[in-house]
């Protein structure tokens, strides 16, 4: 029993950092309907920032973390500012693939800087720190994860972009400031994913240029919740996160019927399920188009 209940507290952590993650996505969603593509980079950006900080700039923890906050957010402004305000009634197709190209700055941009091979993932807290009950051990790290998770969930502004993302011309009636909506959504979900990025990397011990793809699991997480939905994306990462660390853990007894690495694929299997039953996701907006 306390093995399984601690794969439960390990999968809550794990699908609270996808939460993280997917709560970039979703912000920027419900505030332009697009998808982000540069969100695992500006995730990578700002958890090298934050390492550089401690290790090669001997900074205080919170400090690097304060830094690699406030430069992706600034990358996140600075990208909105010249490249999307520019775009704004484009074609989303055009407006995607600018993320990607974003995507690739950035990631080129951490390898000419950093390398391409792993450096220490900086942390304020010890290995083994936390404390044990009744045979599960609650690491600090997962503690801080699960609140700060809670914490920005509580902090919206949800309705001006809900405004904003269904109809550009009723929020500008409204007297909504669509470029200021747009920027500080961008700055949000820069400033999210390095706290997701961080967390994510103190539990691998490590980062490496590969860290951004953690951005590829989080979209299980989102659609299966809801693309426009904070609230899902929240709920589609703890079901992600839970999903993979039971499985992992369970999956000597099964590897005989379903193969090794079956974990891997189990957050797109649930993604598929749910899609067959809800295709809007757990809590995504039905759209209704009249013809």
């Amino acid at each position: 029993m306390a093995f399984f209940l601690q794969l439960v507290f390990a999968g809550i952590s794990l699908g609270c950092i996808y939460a993280l993650i997917g709560l970039g996505f979703s912000i920027i969603f419900k505030a332009s309907e697009v998808i982000n593509f540069a969100q695992g980079e500006l995730l990578l950006v700002g958890t090298y920032v934050v390492s550089a900080g401690v290790f090669q700039w001997h900074l205080p923890f919170l400090l690097a973390l304060l830094l690699g906050i406030v430069i992706t957010v600034l990358i996140g402004l600075l990208f909105e500012r010249v490249i999307l305000r520019r775009m704004i009634g484009r074609p989303t197709f055009s407006i995607l693939m600018v993320t990607i190209g974003l995507d690739t700055i950035l990631l080129t941009g951490v390898i000419v800087i950093w390398g391409s091979q792993p450096i220490p993932a900086a942390s304020p807290f010890g290995v083994t720190s936390g404390f044990n009950l009744g045979g599960v051990h609650f690491a600090t790290n997962d503690l801080w994860t699960i609140g700060i998770t809670i914490v920005l969930c509580a902090l919206r502004y949800g309705l001006a972009m809900r405004a904003t993302a269904l109809d550009q011309e009723a929020a500008l009636a409204a007297g909504i400031p669509i470029r200021r909506v747009y920027a500080l959504a961008w700055g949000m979900a820069a400033g999210i994913a390095t706290l997701g990025g961080v967390f994510l990397a103190i539990s691998s011990f490590a980062i490496a240029p590969t860290l951004g793809g953690a951005a590829l699991l989080a979209f299980p997480a989102i659609i299966l919740g809801g693309l426009d939905s904070i609230s899902g994306a929240v709920v589609g990462g703890l079901i992600i996160g839970l999903a993979l660390d039971i499985t992992a853990g369970y999956e000597s007894n099964i590897a005989n019927i379903l193969g090794a690495g079956f974990h891997d694929i189990m957050p797109y299997l649930l993604m598929i399920l749910v899609l067959l039953i809800r295709p809007y996701g757990l809590f995504g907006s039905r759209k209704v188009e009249r013809i």
